[in-house]
């Protein structure tokens, strides 16, 4: 994909995902730690190169942002829930956003099944 302009919306998008998100950040002294030095990302207004720790680990949480800056269409890499409806990005074989949603599904799974085998004793 050709280099281009940032628009202000992803600029946005970048600084807080940057500030909320990235291990690397000190929001104290506002600084990136592995550099030591002011966070690269946070007057990114160009297309480009990107923090690597902040493209493998930070900007695959915010898929519409990910797919606009690398043209690439990362939506078949996430998965919705079927508990909540959320969408997030799978861990190996992970079937559930959350370890809440997981112990929902199993509790009502396991009731199900109880409510099958009470029906079928005599």
């Amino acid at each position: 994909m050709a280099e281009r302009e940032l628009k202000r919306s992803e600029q946005s998008a970048i600084r807080k995902l940057v500030t909320e998100l990235c291990a690397n950040y000190d929001s104290q002294d506002k600084i990136c730690l592995p550099l030591d030095s002011p966070c690269y990302m946070l007057n990114k207004w160009w297309t480009g190169a990107y923090c690597r720790y902040f493209e493998k680990a930070v900007l695959p949480v915010d898929a519409a942002l990910e797919s606009a800056i690398t043209g690439e269409d990362t939506s078949m890499r996430q998965k919705i829930c079927s508990v909540c409806g959320k969408s997030y990005l799978p861990i190996t074989s992970q079937a559930y956003c959350s370890d809440a949603c997981r112990v929902y599904a199993r509790r009502k799974s396991e009731r199900k099944r109880k409510r099958r085998q009470r029906q079928n004793q005599p």
